[in-house]
């Protein structure tokens, strides 16, 4: 990780420009790289769309989106300015190197060999850069980069619209091009692509998923679009990710965004809500035990609570076989009668029961107490993928049948069963089974609730989407804001009363007076009061892709 800084801070001072060729000739030191090796840059690149998150864990995900999502409860904090780093990042570590990628080889003298190895430095860009759209709306990114190479350090504001067709060009122009030379010789990035290893398939079949991923982005705005973006992945002959081996992972054997000590519980522990542990009991779901840790409530408890006359609050059974899982409020304000638990443990004698499962520490934070586990994320799934094509062939999106529908549906589950539970595995926390876990997955798909019959369709798509995007934050949070769902009326799966006011975005800071003028117009473009950080105005004023979109919990 030392050697990619290195070559960046190379990179800067080789931009500098002396007087004269001459000058500059004399004046050259031979220990630095002026023509850094592009693997390394890519790799560099590839690192950084995960390695940066650290802060985005403890400041974003955990204390904020994860709570909005209603898959953890915590003690609430306000907004602060360590939000959105996804944005700074994009700018500082993705684009400018990959920029200089595409450069590089562009000035090569047989550039039609590096065909495949530029394509997929756009499918690449545009992961962070929807991630950064995702909760700042208008962004530059047509002109971003052209400080180095054209002298503008004012780049325009692309508007949502300009941003989502020009992704879908670069996205369209990377299949195309990866699809036609399947045949044909091209050098590649090796091992240096963390990824793929320069499986040019796999990057067509990333490339598809993420073109799914922006379909049900603008669908509240420009459905025609969504079908038409649907029916061109689906139409593909390579398609979209359709396995666990072609899903986009990450592992990292010394990096966890949580550190080695506790930040994982910084500020406030987070445990379950109510209506997630609940639901994972009721349907005997196997990923209970990997995103949530047991209680107290174990072993010869009921021998000490007898022993002291002490019952347990109303709002446990004490004949629920899954007693060591249960979960809280949450909103903390609603039920403060069973919220007092979340800090407090329950007194029998000289025995303190902590009744509150919590989130499974290990999972997120593998090199907690010095443990030796391995930090491994999804960062585009297979699992995703399917909810993907399952969601929109139920919408009527697409042909497919009631059966092609429950095949993807079955497969996702199926993926995201396994994915969390290889997760867990590399992190050495609790698992669900050893092996594939094929009887268990069986298990579960057969019950009832789970079976893909009835009315409740699409809820059950989109609820099965809900507990898949438990590890990514972000993804989850664009789907509870873009589908309303869980929704509060649901006897399905319903989500809890909460009285907080959620910020559907945040706020991009003022550039400087270079390019104030084109940030203040996108601020006005966009109805933004610029650089407030107020609740009210970051849920009403909203990015164009969410103005349709139904409130929280409203989904339809």
């Amino acid at each position: 990780m030392k050697k990619f800084r290195s070559i960046l801070y190379i990179m800067s001072l080789a931009a500098t420009v002396s007087c004269t060729q001459d000058f500059a000739e004399i004046n050259t030191d031979p220990s630095i790289v002026t023509d850094p090796d592009i693997k390394f840059l890519f790799t560099y690149s590839e690192d950084k769309l995960m390695t940066y998150q650290g802060s985005e864990w403890v400041w974003e995900n955990m204390e904020h989106l994860m709570r909005y999502t209603q898959h953890v409860s915590a003690s609430p904090y306000e907004l602060t300015n360590n939000v959105n780093s996804r944005y700074n990042s994009f700018y500082r570590n993705i684009i400018p190197n990959l920029m200089e990628v595409r450069r590089q080889m562009e000035a090569k003298g047989d550039p039609e060999v590096y065909q495949n190895m530029k394509v997929v430095t756009y499918v690449l860009e545009v992961i962070q850069a929807m991630k950064a759209t995702d909760m700042s709306g208008s962004m530059p990114y047509t002109e971003a980069g052209e400080g180095r190479y054209e002298v503008n350090f004012a780049p325009k504001y692309d508007e949502q619209q300009l941003l989502f067709s020009t992704w879908l060009e670069q996205l369209d122009l990377a299949i195309a091009t990866l699809t036609l030379n399947m045949d044909r010789e091209q050098l590649s990035y090796g091992t240096a692509d963390l990824y793929y290893q320069s499986d040019w398939e796999n990057w067509i079949k990333l490339a598809n998923t993420l073109k799914l991923r922006i379909a049900v982005r603008v669908e509240n705005q420009t459905p025609d679009l969504t079908r038409k973006i649907f029916g061109e992945v689906m139409a593909h002959p390579v398609g979209p990710i359709d396995s666990n081996e072609s899903q986009m992972m990450f592992t990292h054997d010394n990096y966890t965004p949580f550190g080695n000590g506790g930040d994982i519980l910084y500020r406030s522990t987070r445990f379950g809500t109510m209506s997630i542990v609940d639901f994972l009991k009721q349907s005997n779901d196997p990923r209970l035990g990997i995103y949530f840790s047991p209680n107290d409530l174990v072993g010869d408890y009921q021998q000490s609570l007898d022993d002291n006359g002490v019952t347990l609050p109303d709002f446990i059974d004490p004949n629920d076989p899954l007693i060591e899982y249960q979960g809280g409020p949450a909103d903390w304000t609603v039920a403060p009668d069973i919220a007092i638990y979340f800090s407090n443990p329950l007194v029998s004698g000289s025995d303190r029961f902590f009744l509150m499962s919590v989130a499974n520490q290990k999972f997120f934070s593998p090199k907690m107490n010095s443990s030796s586990g391995v930090w491994k994320d999804a960062v585009v799934s297979h699992a995703e993928s399917c909810f993907y094509i399952a969601e929109l062939m139920a919408k009527g999106y697409g042909t497919g049948t009631a059966s092609d529908i429950a095949k993807w549906y079955n497969q996702g589950i199926t993926a995201s069963i396994q994915t969390m539970n290889e997760i867990a595995v590399a992190a050495m926390s609790t698992t669900a089974f050893d092996g594939n876990g094929q009887a268990v997955i069986e298990a579960y798909l057969a019950q009832p609730s789970i079976q893909l019959t009835g009315s409740d369709v699409l809820e059950k798509i989109y609820v099965q989407q809900y507990l898949n995007f438990y590890r990514q934050p972000n993804e989850g949070f664009v789907f509870c804001r873009r589908t309303g769902y869980p929704k509060n009326s649901s006897t399905y799966y319903a989500r809890e009363e909460f009285n907080e006011v959620i910020p559907r975005r945040f706020w991009l800071p003022d550039p400087g007076e270079v390019n104030r003028d084109n940030w203040m117009q996108a601020m006005d473009q966009q109805g933004f009061t610029p650089l407030s950080q107020d609740v009210i105005d970051l849920n009403s004023q909203r990015i164009w892709y969410d103005k349709n979109a139904p409130a929280f919990g409203q989904g339809q």
